[in-house]
């Protein structure tokens, strides 16, 4: 987190003033506007009472009509939304990016990090009435080891061993020692399930809602479960999602009064939401970046000059202005955003610079000019747009790219993963080390880039299991150099969370991990009327 979230916070908690906080935030060198949308995000929120019962009208971008409420295969915004609704995981990542116990009420590393013990919080039953303990736990960790397509079977190989040491307490064992293990246990994928359960078309979970209808890609309509366990939580009587991936048409729904709220809010249109007494705009920055992912195992993209004439090719300025309206940050090639503690600040940033990409370009010698980029819109609303901004700017280079529109239906299973140039984002982790194990790490499933370098496994394990921070910042440092210097991830900016909502809703607070309250909107909201 970075210095101005964490002043963000202390004014939404009441410790500090609306005039301290406006001074530290014009301190650190925020802009104006910027301090203007915090200060109206926190305010927002002040004096509101909780109240039960009404049924939250939802317009969420990000699903498919090939999802599944398989918490293994969540890839996008709907999917985890659902998720965090109908289920619950051993650990939660609070606000100010600290772990916050839930299904576990306690846990703690042995001596050396590499064993992990959770004790697990009695009473709470499931859906179905079965009450949650340890062989639940076990075999929910369980589904994303071993042979599986989960999301999160990456970070979760380092476990070597998970098991049972009474009724309501269990140890995870690791292959290596891992300082910030526990948030892996925060991922959207990593929630509990009753041992053996396996009918994902009916979920059963502990989660504030129950499921009544579900039909992929287009909507999800919930229940309140009455036994739910949170006392400060799960205020609403039901929640109804539609889905709804085009970016104007969710706008729509808002101002229409369709639904109650809204993700993935088009930065173009803050300006006149703004204008709407009825409507509030919630602001996180995070990690949340577009990416144009290159395959470097792949021709060309396996010949490093390439890579970097396509790095210079971008302007990514004009691509935060144009796209995110200036609702972010540049982006430098790596995944770990500026509000990370680990950021590297020394790393020179990449600069469209036409000259030197056309240079590198004939430098590869290239046979064939012509580069096809696979685009859509279900990566992120004007993923598009990006592709073409893009184009044009390395045609001043030379450079000829060919933007291929995909479908948004399907994207994710039939396009992603498999294209050698694609565009694609992600939500960021909690922790540097954790975004680097899920998506660059050597054998990790989602290693869109095919990144493979024995050296960088080897810094990611030493931070891992260092406990002395100046030696950590070191090895983090290093594989965000290594990342920049040679990977095949073309990251032109990181972009703000943007979600809004209408004034009846209440509870819907800004949160860097992820749109819509890092996913947990459902059981945290409730409406005002």
């Amino acid at each position: 987190m970075s210095e101005m979230e964490y002043w963000k916070l202390q004014h939404m908690a009441g410790k500090i003033s609306r005039r301290e906080f406006v001074g530290r935030s014009a301190a650190l060198g925020a802009s104006t506007a910027a301090i203007a949308a915090m200060v109206a995000s926190v305010e927002a929120h002040a004096d509101e009472t909780p109240k039960k019962g009404g049924t939250l009208k939802a317009g969420i971008g990000g699903g498919s009509t090939t999802d599944s409420l398989n918490p293994a295969s969540y890839t996008d915004s709907v999917a985890l939304f659902a998720g965090f609704a109908l289920y619950n995981g051993l650990v939660e990542n609070g606000p100010d990016n600290k772990l916050i116990p839930e299904l576990a009420e306690t846990f703690e590393a042995k001596p050396g990090a590499t064993d992990w013990v959770f004790n697990l919080r009695k009473g709470v039953t499931f859906t179905n009435g079965k009450t949650f303990d340890a062989d639940d736990a076990i075999y929910s960790l369980n589904l994303h080891r071993g042979d599986t397509k989960s999301g999160a079977a990456g970070p979760m190989k380092a476990v070597s061993d998970v098991k049972k040491l009474g009724p309501n307490q269990i140890q995870v064992s690791l292959s290596s020692p891992d300082a910030d293990f526990a948030y892996v246990l925060s991922d959207y994928h990593m929630l509990m399930v009753p041992n053996g359960f396996t009918d994902w078309a009916n979920p059963v979970g502990t989660g504030a809602f129950k499921l009544n209808k579900y039909d992929p890609g287009v909507r999800v309509s919930l229940l309140k479960n009455p036994n739910f366990w949170k006392k400060d939580r799960g205020y609403l009587d039901g929640l109804e999602a539609t889905v709804i991936n085009d970016s104007s048409a969710r706008i729509n729904a808002l101002v229409s009064g369709q639904v109650d709220v809204i993700n993935r809010v088009d930065p173009k249109a803050i300006a006149l939401l703004k204008k709407s007494p009825n409507l509030q705009i919630v602001q996180a920055a995070g990690g949340y970046h577009s990416i144009i992912t290159m395959m470097i195992d792949r021709p060309p993209f396996d010949n490093a000059d390439i890579r970097q004439a396509l790095k210079h090719a971008i302007d990514r300025e004009q691509i935060l202005k144009a796209m995110f309206s200036g609702y972010g940050s540049v982006g430098n090639d790596h995944p770990i955003p500026k509000s990370d503690p680990y950021f590297n600040t020394e790393l020179p940033q990449t600069k469209y610079d036409p000259e030197k990409a056309k240079f590198y370009f004939k430098k590869a010698g290239l046979t064939d000019p012509s580069i096809v980029l696979q685009a859509s819109d279900a990566a992120f609303s004007g993923a598009v747009d990006m592709a073409t901004l893009f184009q044009a700017s390395a045609s001043k280079a030379d450079i000829k790219i060919d933007v291929k529109k995909e479908s948004a239906d399907g994207f994710w299973e039939n396009v992603w993963l498999k294209g050698a140039f694609v565009t694609s984002y992600w939500g960021g982790r909690p922790a540097a080390t954790q975004m680097f194990g899920v998506a660059y790490k050597s054998d990790a499933p989602w290693n869109e880039t095919h990144w493979n370098r024995p050296a960088f496994d080897k810094l990611l394990a030493d931070a891992r299991s260092e406990l002395d921070e100046a030696k950590r910042k070191k090895y983090i440092w290093a594989m965000q150099e290594m990342v920049h210097n040679e990977g095949g991830s073309l990251i032109p900016a990181f972009r703000d969370w943007l979600d809004a909502h209408n004034n009846k809703v209440g509870g819907h607070t800004p949160h860097f991990g992820f749109d819509l309250d890092n996913g947990r909107l459902a059981e945290k909201a409730w409406l005002k009327s």
